[in-house]
């Protein structure tokens, strides 16, 4: 909770981070080869592959930056990614900017979602205090549109097989590039169960 308030604390007075002037057309000329995975348009149709349409361009950037890092680190900094890690080697901070400029302009398409468990709308809208779990929405709002100048991701709509991946990597420590470590300390304390709830609500939020 400590490090959510700190975060949180800061959202009103912080700054967007210096990075290159995106040009989406260009973005769309860069993706063709990002497509196979992520879709045309960003609306990834492989429920592994994250549907990246709509999403904050300053979170692409950063994730993206971050698989490049990992590759020129040998994983001792960024976000290790044998896939992605491949992608993002090669490119430039302006190739980078463009891909996050293009789609951050697309629309996402969220899927209907059958059998949406009331039990991961309640943590994501309450948390569980009795298990020290914050709640979702603090970070990443009631739209699930998440807080750009505070880092937070856009979650709506999302696929939740990816989701739910993603929640383990962090559960797992896996992936540990969050803001202050703040998913993997809620993530630790999600059950198997609370994160296919979890990831099955979220994946339904439009």
């Amino acid at each position: 909770m400590k490090k959510l308030a700190l975060a949180l604390s800061v959202v009103a007075t912080m700054s967007s981070p210096v990075m290159a002037e995106g040009n989406a057309e260009a973005g769309k000329t860069k993706s063709l080869v990002c497509s196979a995975c992520h879709g045309v348009d960003g609306n990834s149709m492989i429920d592994m592959y994250p549907k990246l349409a709509g999403q904050h361009p300053s979170y692409l950037e950063k994730q993206l930056k971050e698989f490049r890092s990992a590759m020129q680190t040998g994983g001792k900094e960024g976000r290790m990614d044998p896939i992605m890690g491949g992608m993002a080697v090669a490119l430039t901070d302006q190739d980078i900017a463009d891909l996050a400029a293009f789609y951050s302009t697309q629309t996402l398409v969220v899927a209907d979602v059958a059998d949406v468990p009331a039990e991961g709308e309640a943590l994501y809208k309450g948390g569980d205090m009795a298990r020290g779990i914050t709640a979702c929405i603090a970070c990443h709002g009631p739209d699930a549109k998440g807080m750009e100048a505070a880092g937070f991701p856009a979650v709506g709509g999302q696929h939740a097989n990816y989701i739910k991946i993603q929640l383990n990597k962090f559960r797992d420590t896996n992936r540990h590039n969050d803001l202050n470590g703040m998913m993997q300390d809620v993530s630790k304390k999600l059950s198997d169960a609370d994160i296919e709830a979890l990831s099955k609500y979220i994946s339904s939020i439009k």
